[in-house]
């Protein structure tokens, strides 16, 4: 839907005013009766066993509620394939900062002293930490026994596909390993005029939101009911993911999403699991807040990457051949992105011959987890380094080299092709900005230029519109906000339906009452949950016409709606609000309902 008369034209964000003048809630701010603070204990040691946790001491400290252990935990014996389900280390920990302990207190303060309090004995074993030596035959295993990825984050972030490497023994620490290949890379490189071979590295970088992790949990032993109040990017998958772990059907599991003070791509679950255990266990609200050390050391900041990149490129044929072996350190517990990273590094220049290997390894150190397109950043960086040098060494132009070969249509990596990229017409945009035409008239500067772009993901999802008598409509939707989406919904529904969006309420429901959406991330939830938006005001929209044409005594096809009126197209005077309608519809036995709309 292109721009109107209220699409694509600026407005305030709706939660704007409630940000800024500190009325927003968040779950930190919440406050349930009986409410009690936890506090994790968190491992020095990248790898050891656990000897014997000693809580007496912080059982003394006044307010202390509860100590809990693994063994304490409803639950017991789920596997441990991902960060969120590692709630509690059980014998032993694999990554510095993994929680061994919760404590768990009247307030704040006794749970900080108490955690302080808590004894661990632990036996240090040796500590796989660098990706490469964790390839190395005989390296041991972080995990004995091989891990089976979780389907919590797989797919999350984007719609890509590349075929599982086939050839070769995979070693103990690979946790996936694929493979992307088409044409001859050997001839590409042959008839390349520029070979560049680089090995480009990557760190580890956490997200730095404004709020580190934090969950509210409220149980209710008498009808088994979780309440979980959370910070997440995604209620429902959080919601699977907390039942099973704490052995609740997904039905009792409900997960109110509040305001997020910045997520990108960390908050799926790192701390909701262990505070609504907790809560279990102690029959009291748990409010689980990390601080910012505890928020470093214990959820998933994006992995470091080792990127060997051969590419060919010659002036006419452009870029000939890509042959790239990719290293992702996904930590003790992964996130896999290795298939994005094949796609990108393979998909915007047109390239014939193309042989990625990626291998997704295991290292004693913090668990891997997205970073606002995971992956893109790393693969993005190799590419267009080695591109870079290469036009270089061609003496050619950069964005001349760029623009005579871009791929018009992705690949991703799965036999399939993306729509139109787009590409082509960034750089010639960028061709005619004042900082690249003017980029040698100042000495002391530099200016360079890299392109990239980001498969995106998709998901279904469902919304209801809803018209009240006072002529206002709700929207309701199951997505999470986390970048100003919803402002874009009420713009959707209010371009459907004529309306002034400040005529729109958004209402945000949850896993209990709400509609289904995918989790907020991959850059989805606008391009999906828009589409319903759509579908229920359109819906809506028909409903309206409908009942005033019968009211005016007209044809559907000689109505205009504009400003929350129906109106006869050219006749002055007869006209009627969609509220008026509404109460009709909702007050006479022949009114035919409520006017709510179903999209999906």
């Amino acid at each position: 839907m292109a721009s109107g008369t209220y699409l694509g034209r600026s407005r305030p964000l709706i939660d704007g005013a409630g940000k800024v003048s500190g009325h927003a809630r968040y779950a930190a701010d919440l406050v349930l009766p009986g409410l009690v603070h936890g506090r994790p204990v968190l491992s020095p040691h990248a790898h050891a066993r656990i000897l014997a946790v000693d809580a007496e001491a912080a059982r003394r400290v006044a307010g202390v509620v509860a100590v809990l252990t693994e063994a304490d935990l409803p639950g017991r014996g789920q596997p441990v394939n991902s960060r969120p389900s590692a709630i509690l280390a059980r014998d032993r920990v694999v990554f510095a900062g993994q929680p061994v302990a919760l404590v768990v207190a009247e307030t704040e303060a006794a749970a900080e002293d108490a955690a302080a309090a808590v004894v661990v004995e632990y036996e240090p074993l040796p500590a796989v930490l660098d990706p490469l030596v964790a390839l190395e035959p005989g390296t041991p295993g972080v995990h004995p026994d091989r891990l089976e990825l979780g389907e919590e984050i797989a797919n999350l972030h984007a719609a890509v596909g590349a075929q599982a490497a086939e050839e070769g023994a995979t070693p103990a620490n690979v946790v996936d390993r694929l493979r992307l290949c088409r044409g001859d890379v050997e001839a590409g490189l042959r008839e390349a005029e520029v070979v560049v071979r680089r090995r480009y590295r990557t760190p580890v970088v956490y997200q730095a939101y404004l709020e580190p992790h934090v969950a509210v949990a409220a149980y209710d032993p008498v009808g088994r009911r979780l309440h979980l109040y959370s910070s997440t990017q995604g209620q429902y998958l959080v919601r699977d993911l907390v039942a099973r772990l704490v052995g609740l059907p997904p039905s009792r599991v409900r997960v109110t999403p509040m305001a997020v003070g910045g997520g990108f791509g960390s908050k799926y679950g790192v701390v909701d699991p262990l505070a609504a255990a907790a809560a279990m266990v102690v029959g009291r609200p748990v409010r689980l807040a990390l601080t910012r050390t505890e928020d470093f050391l214990a959820t998933t900041p994006a992995p470091a990457t080792v990127i060997d990149l051969e590419l060919g490129a010659s002036a006419e044929k452009g870029v000939t051949a890509v042959r790239a072996r990719v290293v992702v350190d996904q930590g003790a517990y992964p996130s896999p992105e290795g298939a994005i990273i094949a796609v990108l590094l393979s998909g915007y220049y047109r390239c014939p011959n193309v042989d990625i290997e990626t291998l997704d390894v295991l290292t004693h150190k913090q668990p891997a987890g997205a970073y606002r397109a995971p992956g893109a950043p790393p693969a993005m960086f190799a590419l267009e380094q080695a591109v870079d040098e290469a036009v270089r060494a061609l003496g050619l132009d950069p964005l001349e080299f760029r623009l005579r070969h871009v791929a018009s249509n992705a690949s991703t990596g799965n036999e399939a092709t993306a729509p139109s990229l787009g590409l082509r017409q960034c750089l010639e945009r960028l061709g005619q900005h004042p900082l690249w035409r003017q980029r040698t008239r100042n000495p002391d500067e530099g200016v360079g230029l890299a392109i990239g772009a980001w498969p995106g993901a998709a998901s279904p999802a469902a919304a209801l519109c809803c018209v009240s008598g006072d002529g206002s409509v709700q929207v309701h939707v199951g997505s999470v906000d986390i970048s100003g989406v919803n402002s874009a919904l009420v713009l959707v529904a209010a371009e459907v339906l004529q309306i002034d969006p400040d005529r729109i309420e958004l209402v945000q429901d949850d896993t209990q009452s709400g509609l289904w959406a995918g989790p907020s991330g991959g850059s989805q939830t606008a391009y999906s949950v828009s589409a319903a938006v759509r579908a229920a005001a359109e819906d809506v929209r028909r409903q309206l016409l409908e009942l005033a044409a019968d009211r005016l005594e007209v044809a559907v096809e000689d109505l205009e709606l504009a400003d929350g009126v129906i109106s006869v197209r050219g006749v002055r005077g007869r006209a009627v609000p969609i509220g008026e309608l509404a109460r009709l519809a909702e007050s006479s036995p022949q009114g035919g309902g409520p006017v709510t709309g179903r999209g999906r």
